[in-house]
């Protein structure tokens, strides 16, 4: 994972501009996952659209309620559904009476140990957006971007009438998004990632961190580094032989947190599932990872 870059924040709870038609309020959640905490969007003006409302937090609520004021809620839409993005969805919508919408609900029948944010088992929406399919309001317009890779229900937002992007976890703007199979998937997240550079945004609005103004070229950055680290995944299978997952992580990740280690782990786990579906590394006995033959 990148360590993170110096970064000036809001205080939580309080709504701020960013462009005409976004606002952004920080949730009271900082952790070595979610940076400075979660960052919900209001979107509009005349009506607004809330993206990712983040934890089921009575502050968190009253400060989104605050930015709201007496404008009406078209839509509250989710991401994803960690626990630090969607568990907000309902109380808001009790609120407010706006309808979820967004992401599909996730039901895993194994979601095995994790190292990122667990996630939310009540999410029900009202309405799951598909690939392409739009939302809009008086003077805003959201498209729904499939994205899957750091979850396999993963969306962006494209705001039409700004180039802007919201790009949930896919995209950090501060540190790379853990890939934590099973559900996170890194074939996914890489071809997510190139459909990312193909596009024309003019700016990402990610969940953590600050926005990203140059985006095409931070995508690009962001693929790169997931190819450094498949790189160094089969340089170090060749000189080892064999290895595991906790020495390939003490090996490539020297310096890191170690509250991070987990998290490490697994994104290393899912390079070696994407290789080895690609034919250039195999598992020798269980646990114990080699280079194809």
């Amino acid at each position: 994972m990148a360590e993170p870059a110096p970064q000036t924040f809001e205080e939580t709870g309080v709504a701020m501009r960013l462009s005409p038609l976004v606002r952004r309020v920080l949730a009271p959640n900082p952790s070595p996952f979610t940076f400075h905490g979660t960052q919900s969007y209001v979107v509009g003006e005349a009506d607004v659209a809330v993206i990712d409302p983040g934890p089921a937090d009575d502050d968190h609520l009253a400060a989104l309620m605050a930015a709201i004021g007496d404008r009406s809620v078209a839509a509250i839409l989710c991401t994803h559904t960690h626990r630090d993005h969607s568990p907000g969805a309902r109380p808001l919508s009790l609120k407010t009476g706006a309808r979820v919408i967004g992401c599909a609900p996730l039901t895993l029948d194994d979601d095995g140990p994790r190292a990122d944010a667990a996630f939310d088992p009540d999410y029900m929406p009202d309405r799951v957006l598909t690939d392409g399919e739009q939302i809009a309001g008086q003077g805003w317009t959201l498209t729904a971007l499939a994205t899957p890779g750091h979850t396999s229900n993963h969306l962006c937002f494209a705001l039409e009438e700004e180039g802007a992007l919201f790009t949930g976890d896919h995209v950090m703007g501060w540190s790379t998004s853990v890939v934590s199979p099973p559900d996170g998937d890194m074939t996914d997240y890489l071809a997510s990632l190139e459909r990312l550079v193909r596009r024309d945004d003019r700016i990402y609005y990610p969940a953590h961190g600050d926005p990203i103004p140059d985006p095409q070229r931070f995508a690009r950055h962001m693929l790169g580094h997931r190819r450094m680290r498949e790189g160094q995944i089969r340089r170090f299978l060749d000189r080892q032989g064999s290895s595991t997952i906790p020495e390939m992580v003490a090996t490539m990740y020297v310096g890191l947190d170690p509250k991070l280690l987990g998290a490490a782990g697994r994104s290393v786990l899912a390079h070696l599932i994407d290789l080895d579906g690609r034919g250039l590394v195999e598992q020798a006995t269980p646990g114990h990872w080699v280079l194809a033959s």
